[in-house]
């Protein structure tokens, strides 16, 4: 009711607003104007008004101007029209603890139609739910009305479905395990991760149509970690931990879980490590004719890293690559480093290296073993003549980084991956500690035999 008074109270409000604004305010400027202008016959002029005559026009044509815009505006209210008022709820009454309903909308349109007037009346008033009596229906398929109580009998309601065919099932439940996924990992500190989660129970209980159920592969307890209110390392309490059902293709699956959300115990740790910087010259055979490298300079010589620890453990040294192509002098770099794969976070993310090179010299170490890397499962090497065991390494450097390498730390090695039983011709590798050094074999090629092993 009381929206009612409001209503009426609005429309009476605006029709003296009306009347003064469109009636009241130009008759009156209307009459001062006519005033202005007669300004040295005032007197003449208002003895026109005050005579009867003159009165009964004035008054005839206040009265037609009057009947016009309240005829204009009684038409424009009693004028029919339509309005829709979308998406209204639905309301089912079933026995839900006993049944499925499948089929059913969750809401509808509703069109109302009537004068204008009522139609804004209705609009105002408490929209009430569409209802469906399915209380005695038996499963199997329906064809049911859905109700709409009326608030004003003067408009009319259409419904859009009024009708719809449904489907009812005997609820069944099934007692499933729940594991949990993690979400919404970037929304924590990168130097963090979780470790482990603990729910507050190991099963659930899924209830709905038999069909329903047999989609089901799995239920997970999605663990958001954006609902963490200050994740920091330790045991993090987290409420009302949302269910989902999946179906072997990851596809939720529509049907009621018992209990809806669990409580999860998050344990957060931050895996960290320290490791080396290693700085490796790239295209160091560009570099101008006659020099090399005589000292790498970097601003920082180690970073910790953080991730999983298994992860972690694998990693021995950060490298960090410097292109040194058509390097004609000391020079200083600005480089950022990559993070390796399954490292997070890492404490430095741009390092600055000075390069300084120096006249090139030349060095041969004789006597270098080769080794033999990839061989395959079952099979064994030999060198065809005693030229194919060892050879002889050239390096390439300053005068004080030659005189200071170990020969120790010289790699010479042929890759036989792929390669199978006979003779084959193999390129020579080599490898060392030091990037300051270019490394060859005055041997570029060797003969092995790979033989069957007995």
């Amino acid at each position: 009711m009381n929206k009612i008074f409001n209503f009426i109270f609005r429309v009476l409000k605006r029709i003296t607003r009306f009347i003064d604004k469109k009636i009241i305010l130009p008759i009156t400027k209307f009459f001062v104007g006519i005033s202005n202008r007669f300004k040295g016959n005032g007197r003449n002029f208002e003895k026109i008004i005050t005579r009867k005559p003159g009165l009964i026009i004035v008054s005839l044509f206040v009265a037609l101007g009057v009947f016009f815009l309240a005829d204009t505006k009684s038409t424009s209210l009693i004028e029919t029209s339509a309005e829709v008022l979308y998406d209204q709820p639905i309301s089912a009454t079933y026995n839900e603890e006993a049944y499925v309903v499948d089929g059913l909308p969750k809401t509808v349109d509703i069109t109302l139609i009537g004068r204008k007037s009522d139609v804004y009346l209705a609009k105002q008033l408490p929209t009430n739910d569409i209802t469906v009596d399915l209380t005695g229906l038996q499963p199997g398929v329906h064809k049911v009305n859905l109700k709409y109580k009326k608030p004003l009998s003067s408009v009319e309601y259409k419904l859009d479905p009024s009708v719809a065919t449904i489907v009812i099932y005997e609820k069944i439940s099934q007692e499933k395990e729940i594991n949990y996924e993690v979400i919404n990992k970037d929304k924590i500190d990168s130097k963090l991760m979780v470790e482990d989660v603990i729910l507050n129970t190991e099963k659930v209980y899924v209830k709905g149509a038999e069909s329903k159920l047999n989609e089901v592969a799995s239920v997970k307890a999605l663990i958001d970690l954006k609902n963490l209110v200050d994740p920091a390392v330790g045991d993090q309490e987290l409420k009302d931990v949302k269910l989902v059902a999946y179906d072997s293709n990851g596809k939720k699956v529509n049907v009621e879980i018992v209990p809806q959300h669990i409580n999860a115990t998050i344990k957060i740790t931050s895996p960290q490590k320290e490791v080396p910087i290693k700085v490796i010259p790239k295209n160091y055979d560009k570099i101008v004719f006659g020099k090399a490298i005589s000292n790498i300079t970097p601003d920082i010589t180690k970073v910790t890293i953080y991730g999983d620890s298994a992860k972690l453990d694998k990693i021995s040294y950060i490298p960090v690559y410097v292109d040194v192509a058509d390097l004609k002098e000391d020079k200083k770099y600005s480089i950022t480093i990559t993070k390796p794969n399954g490292v997070r976070a890492i404490s430095d993310t741009s390092i600055n290296i000075t390069v300084a090179i120096a006249d090139e010299m030349t060095k041969e170490i004789n006597d270098v073993y080769l080794e033999y890397e990839n061989l395959g499962d079952g099979l064994i090497v030999q060198a065809v003549d005693a030229d194919s065991t060892k050879v002889t390494v050239s390096v390439k450097g300053v005068q004080k980084v030659l005189q200071d390498l170990d020969p120790t730390t010289i790699k010479a090695y042929v890759d036989l991956k792929k390669l199978g039983v006979g003779e084959h011709e193999i390129p020579v590798k080599v490898s060392g500690s030091d990037p300051k050094v270019k490394y060859s074999s005055k041997t570029t090629k060797i003969k092995l035999r790979i033989t069957q092993k007995n």
